[in-house]
């Protein structure tokens, strides 16, 4: 019997444990996407206690995969998300550990108490005390910025609203003192979202941070190209678009306009008002992304706010999407179509929530490629619930079979959490475990293990690297 958790973690065979230890495991980290708060990383935050870092900071802001384990446990919500008391949230958690055998917060929450606190015990009721004593006491001197550092973090890309002041980066900007790169990505869902009951008034907030009013599409247009133009002067390197379900309809500008103006008023927006105005949108933007260099990146397939009780209760954004099972890819097609005729597609990296998506979405990204790029539209590393072995095995193994695995930017942490580091290690892991396993049953040639371990070393870092121009 193997012990749990050592060294060899996951890794299978030799040639597995050859290309992590030798390869993947010295190489530093790009979270080129993740949701954490500019202001926590500047001020450089001390957290009060493990479960603060852990679950959440009783704001309803946290770890929405904890949380939604916890839920499914019976816990009131106050002691999950909520204001209870801290020991009281953590020793749940704790408690609740052995029963998530097989779900990948067993592993990353034991290798999160590993990595940063040093601490071995295996988390349960009877080490709960223990466990706690011990992290809280490393947590006097390790703070967000450290933790960064101590998982040898050189960048970071955060989630920001085009209306965002960008104030926290511009600091980060000046502050010497800060070893990590932190920068803003373009996230513009409020004024694509024209469905929405509260389109119009992030509009009007718009129409105060450029200082001009939006009555047209061709305002709307000018002023998100001004933040544009100002996320660009930050550093910024990446936009990202959350599409549900993807909308697309080829359309004037006369078309749009009119979408536009009976979002302004309020109006009913239907089906083909969406795919009129949110295809043009994007193709506006896309080309925007393009001129800049910018990579596009399209989350697909979120179904949102399932519990309309716990919506009304706490909000969005808690933890309870899901997958939704939309037909897409003729419309994604067209969309990425109408740029590449323009000859304005930018970098584009595609992530889908519905696994049954990869094969298709995979040989759709080999479609729009260009000379002199490598992986210039993509599809990205298994994302938000497919984020397990499963589904990590699976994108990879697609990846290699219908695309170019060597051309991917690997892993994010797609997180809220300063914890959440080690998932590029259990990432870096399963990829040396499925390349090891097709040198040890003959498929590829231990004569070419150096050009392997080459690859490793690319898909943790240096293509991402390169790609985002960092």
């Amino acid at each position: 019997m193997k012990a749990f958790m050592d060294k060899d973690f996951l890794l299978d065979t030799e040639t597995a444990k050859k290309l992590y230890h030798e390869h993947a495991e010295k190489m530093p980290i790009i979270d080129y996407h993740c949701h954490l708060q500019p202001k926590e990383i500047y001020e450089d935050k001390k957290f009060r206690n493990l479960a603060e870092v852990w679950l959440g900071a009783g704001d309803r802001y946290g770890d929405h995969y904890k949380w939604r384990a916890l839920r499914a446990r019976g816990y009131e919500e106050d002691s999950i998300s909520g204001p209870d008391d801290d020991y009281k949230k953590f020793y749940q958690f704790a408690e609740s550990m052995p029963y998530f055998v097989g779900n990948p917060l067993y592993h990353w929450s034991h290798l999160e108490m590993k990595r940063y606190f040093g601490i071995e015990e295996i988390i349960n009721a009877k080490t709960a005390k223990t466990v706690w004593e011990k992290a809280n006491a490393v947590l006097e001197t390790l703070t967000a910025r450290k933790m960064m550092e101590k998982m040898r973090v050189q960048v970071v890309c955060t989630t920001d609203d085009p209306v965002d002041s960008l104030e926290w980066h511009k600091k980060m900007k000046e502050d010497a003192t800060l070893k990590v790169k932190v920068l803003p990505t373009f996230r513009p869902d409020k004024a694509v979202n024209i469905e929405n009951a509260g389109f119009a008034q992030y509009v009007n907030q718009l129409a105060k941070v450029v200082n001009k009013p939006i009555v047209c599409l061709n305002d709307l247009l000018l002023a998100l190209n001004e933040r544009i133009e100002f996320f660009n002067e930050m550093g910024t390197r990446l936009s990202d678009h959350s599409l549900e379900v993807v909308h697309y309809a080829p359309a004037t500008y006369e078309q749009a306009n009119a979408v536009f103006e009976k979002g302004l008023k309020g109006e009913e927006i239907t089906d083909l008002d969406q795919d009129i105005y949110k295809g043009y949108l994007l193709v506006a933007l896309g080309e925007e992304y393009a001129k800049r260099n910018w990579v596009l990146q399209l989350h697909i397939g979120a179904l949102r706010n399932n519990s309309k009780s716990m919506l009304a209760k706490i909000g969005a954004d808690t933890g309870f999407d899901g997958i939704g099972d939309d037909v897409f890819m003729q419309k994604l097609s067209a969309i990425l179509g109408a740029l590449d005729e323009k000859n304005a597609l930018p970098k584009t990296i595609l992530y889908n929530l519905n696994i049954r998506d990869n094969y298709a979405l995979t040989v759709l990204a080999g479609c729009f490629q260009k000379e002199g790029v490598k992986g210039r539209v993509q599809v990205g590393t298994a994302w938000w619930f497919l984020d397990q072995q499963d589904g990590m095995r699976q994108n990879m193994e697609t990846l290699m079979q219908v695309g170019v695995i060597s051309n991917s930017v690997g892993m994010l942490t797609d997180s809220r959490s300063f914890l959440a580091y080690p998932r590029h290690e259990y990432y870096r892991r399963i990829l040396c475990s499925t390349l090891g396993r097709l040198v040890e049953s003959g498929q590829y040639p231990e004569s070419e293990l150096e050009t392997l371990g080459q690859i490793v070393e690319n898909i943790c870092y240096n293509n991402a690297k390169e790609y985002f121009g960092f």
